[in-house]
């Protein structure tokens, strides 16, 4: 499995479980609408986050014209994952108390996720570098294994939480739980240093 394919199975495994706006939105609409409604929650970062994506590339390729710039991108994004890493371990599944949660619709959905600052910052500092890595590296195709493999987990693994705390609502109180957010931090962690080691790479601090 590629490098490119494998951190996207990971960074959107761990945005899809970790505790947040767009997760307790999913889980309240499930909860209060059935699951279906949870579903069309969880699909909506398909239709927010494309602009996104096209706006943060556009201006880092025009950024990474050297590899020494190639390199600050890198260190900042291993920063971030490291901040990912950091805030899923200290996270704690009472964060997803969906009571005071709103009903709402796709159209909240979209607007949730458009006024969530986390994607912004993630294309910008973690998924934007990743992408530029893997076309300069392995090319379009790597990148484009990417993005899919970040919104397949991303959005999959909102669907399967949302459909498993329909039918039993302890799951989120639960050890694993708890414990699966603490193995993705860890992950997360080898993750930023992976990208730590390619930034110093392309500034020439080591071999």
């Amino acid at each position: 499995m590629s490098e490119a394919l494998l951190a996207g199975l990971l960074l959107g495994l761990a945005a899809g479980v970790a505790p947040g706006p767009m997760l307790a939105l999913t889980f309240s609409q499930s909860l209060r609408y059935g699951p279906r409604a949870g579903l069309r929650v969880a699909a909506a970062p398909l239709l927010t986050d494309l602009p996104i994506i096209a706006v943060t590339l556009l201006v880092l390729i025009g950024l990474a014209q050297t590899r020494t710039m190639l390199g600050v991108i890198a260190l900042l994004g291993s920063a971030y994952v490291g901040f990912l890493a950091w805030e899923t371990w200290r996270s704690s599944p009472a964060e997803l108390e969906t009571s005071g949660v709103e009903s709402g619709s796709l159209r909240k959905a979209v607007l949730t996720n458009f006024l969530n600052p986390h994607p912004y910052l993630f294309w910008v500092a973690a998924g934007g570098p990743f992408v530029l890595g893997a076309l300069r590296s392995s090319g379009v195709w790597a990148a484009v294994g990417f993005v899919g493999a970040f919104y397949l987990m991303l959005v999959g693994a909102k669907v399967v939480l949302a459909l498993l705390v329909g039918r039993y609502r302890g799951l989120l109180r639960g050890r694993a739980y708890a414990y699966t957010l603490r193995a993705l931090a860890l992950s997360l962690a080898v993750l930023a240093l992976v990208l730590m080691s390619d930034g110093l790479g392309l500034l020439g601090v080591r071999g």
